[in-house]
């Protein structure tokens, strides 16, 4: 049963983050990760995972895997990167005790 409520968490987590993305509330959650690693990562990783040297921002967040879930119930806050750990930055989503997003943040 907590299996499901983690992956219906993990894709909830995820629609909200490509939601908030590019919008000003998101200015240092998914926007600022997707900024920052398309000017830190080489572009050979971008070639291997999405096919372009520089790809569309957009198309970063469809690489974003789930790396830990923890907190309250082990359902409070999800965590998101990149593929082959080629970064120890995540893009944090933290739920409140009703199950609605509290907020996205990239955290170190």
């Amino acid at each position: 049963m907590m299996e499901d409520e983690v992956k219906k968490r993990a894709n909830l987590a995820l629609a909200a983050i490509k939601q908030a993305f590019g919008t000003e509330a998101d200015e240092y959650g998914a926007t600022l990760f997707v900024s920052h690693h398309l000017e830190e990562i080489p572009r050979d990783y971008w070639k291997k995972h999405l096919g372009a040297d520089k790809p569309e921002p957009s198309a970063v967040l469809g690489l974003l895997e789930l790396k830990s879930n923890w907190g309250e119930g082990e359902i409070e806050n999800f965590d998101f990167s990149l593929p082959d750990d080629v970064t120890q930055y995540v893009i944090s989503v933290n739920f409140d005790e009703g199950g609605e997003i509290a907020g996205i943040s990239m955290e170190s």
